[in-house]
């Protein structure tokens, strides 16, 4: 990971347990997902993206690109280590990437790269991201 204003970065921790694994006590991609999701709903809360304001102006971030990589696996009882940034800003759309790390090594185990556009509802429009969001982003990607 690049160094990042620490603004723009969340951690998350979670351990993990039994309803995460397979059959066999690894971890399942779903609940990669969902501690990422965990990690990327905060993130954005930092950003000014929490769900009161989001709700207020009836536009919400939706994942339309999802990349993952799956480096070493999780077993049962491991702590995960989630880590997620902004990484770019465009008029409609924002990336953020995630790494994943086993808290007890550090060792990575997934990196994750997501699109998200903002949509206004109830229409269910794509939408542009506020002027004012984009500049603060910007401005904290560059400090």
């Amino acid at each position: 990971m690049a160094t990042m204003n620490p603004e723009l970065v969340f951690h998350t921790e979670d351990e993990v347990m039994f309803y995460d694994t397979d059959c066999g006590g690894v971890v399942h991609n779903l609940a990669y997902l969902r501690m990422i999701e965990a990690c990327r709903t905060k993130l954005g809360a930092r950003l000014g993206m929490d769900y009161k304001t989001m709700s207020g102006l009836r536009q919400f971030a939706v994942v339309v690109r999802h990349e993952i990589n799956y480096v070493r696996p999780a077993v049962l009882g491991d702590t995960i280590v989630t880590t997620g940034w902004l990484q770019s800003v465009e008029r409609a759309s924002f990336w953020c990437d995630f790494e994943m790390r086993r808290a007890s090594n550090n060792d990575l185990l997934v990196k994750a790269h997501q699109q998200l556009a903002l949509v206004q509802m109830p229409q269910g429009r794509p939408t542009r991201i506020p002027a004012e969001w984009r500049a603060r982003w910007q401005e904290y990607m560059e400090s």
